[in-house]
C-alpha cells in the first residue's frame, strides 16, 4: 500500500544530528576497510539505526539519517547507495540494495509556491533483490521476493514475487525457481 506524503518541517536537533552523523560519516565510517561491516553497523547503531545480525553497509553508501534506518537480517547496502531517509526506510531480512541505487523517502510539494519538503516512509520486504541503479521513491512498498531490475525507477507499491522494470516500473512476470534436482 502505497503511503500518503505528507509536510514535513526539520527542526534543530535533527539538523544538528545530521552534521554531527556527517562529520562521523566522513572520519569514521567512509574511509573504513570495505569488510568492516560490524564497524558501520556499529556507528549506524550508535545514531540509533535498527540493525540485524550480519548486515552489509558499504562504506560508499551515504545513509542521511541514520536514525530512520532499519535493516534486517542479512540484508546489505551495497557501494555507492544513496539511502535519503528523511523519512523511515525499512530493508526487510536478506534483502539487497545493489550499488548505486537511490531510496529516496521524501521530495517537495511542486504544487505549492513555498514548495515544502514532503516525506513517506519506503519499505522494502524480505529477500528483496534492488539491482543496479534503481531509484524507489516515497512513499513506495516493495513485497517480499520481489526484484526490481537495472535503471528501473518505482513510484508505486511491487507486489511479492514479481519481477518489475522500467521508468516507471511496472510488473512484467512473476519469479519462478527452477526445481532442486536431488543427485
Amino acid at each position: 500500500m502505497t503511503c500518503p506524503l505528507r509536510i514535513r518541517s526539520l527542526g534543530w536537533r535533527n539538523k544538528l544530528g545530521r552534521v554531527v552523523w556527517g562529520l562521523v560519516w566522513l572520519i569514521l565510517y567512509r574511509p573504513s576497510p570495505v569488510t568492516f561491516h560490524f564497524w558501520r553497523c556499529f556507528l549506524l547503531r550508535a545514531f540509533g539505526a535498527t540493525i540485524g545480525g550480519g548486515v552489509h553497509p558499504y562504506p560508499s553508501a551515504r545513509i542521511w539519517a541514520p536514525w530512520n534506518l532499519t535493516m534486517g537480517d542479512y540484508s546489505c547496502l551495497s557501494h555507492n547507495v544513496d539511502c535519503y531517509c528523511v523519512d523511515k526506510i525499512r530493508i526487510g531480512a536478506h534483502s539487497t540494495v545493489s550499488q548505486y541505487s537511490f531510496l529516496c523517502s521524501a521530495s517537495h510539494d511542486y504544487s505549492r509556491a513555498s514548495m515544502p519538503l514532503v516525506t513517506a516512509p519506503i519499505v522494502i520486504g524480505e529477500g528483496v533483490w534492488i539491482t543496479a541503479d534503481v531509484f524507489v521513491g516515497p512513499g513506495v512498498c516493495i513485497g517480499d521476493g520481489a526484484v526490481i531490475t537495472a535503471r528501473s525507477s518505482v513510484f508505486c507499491d511491487i507486489p511479492s514475487w514479481s519481477v518489475a522494470r522500467g521508468n516507471p516500473a511496472v510488473v512484467f512476470k512473476e519469479r519462478q525457481f527452477e526445481k532442486l534436482l536431488n543427485k
